[in-house]
């Protein structure tokens, strides 16, 4: 029987890799026009300021359907139907610099978009 050696298993690569820090951007919209416009602006700025960009990439569209009676009182079988769309983008920031960060702060965008941040 083969005896095991009692040494732990090393990694293949001996090279250290390094921690790099990148800028994840979550973008939400109900309209599409406006989510594509601020992720225009997030780019543009992100490349000048010297950061590389990954993406945007679109994330599924949540729809939520809502029901509602017309009348108040009888005719229950006619009913009417609301659908509401949220639009997503995912940005990664790859290698941000301070002036990267200081650029996205100061950045305006317009009303009805939503964005998350967060440094990983």
């Amino acid at each position: 029987m083969p005896k095991r050696s009692e040494e732990p298993l090393k990694k293949q690569n001996s090279e250290e890799e390094e921690v790099k820090q990148k800028i994840r951007i979550k973008i939400k919209a109900y309209d599409h026009k406006i989510i594509d416009q601020s992720t225009r602006t997030i780019i543009e700025t992100a490349v000048r300021s010297g950061g590389r960009v990954s993406g945007p990439v679109p994330l599924p569209t949540e729809k939520k359907k809502y029901t509602v009676l017309r009348s108040s009182f009888v005719h229950k079988d006619s009913r009417d139907q609301f659908e509401m769309r949220i639009h997503k983008r995912l940005l990664d920031i790859l290698e941000p610099n301070p002036k990267t960060i200081d650029a996205l702060q100061s950045l305006s965008l317009p009303a009805g978009v939503d964005v998350e941040i967060k440094m990983q």
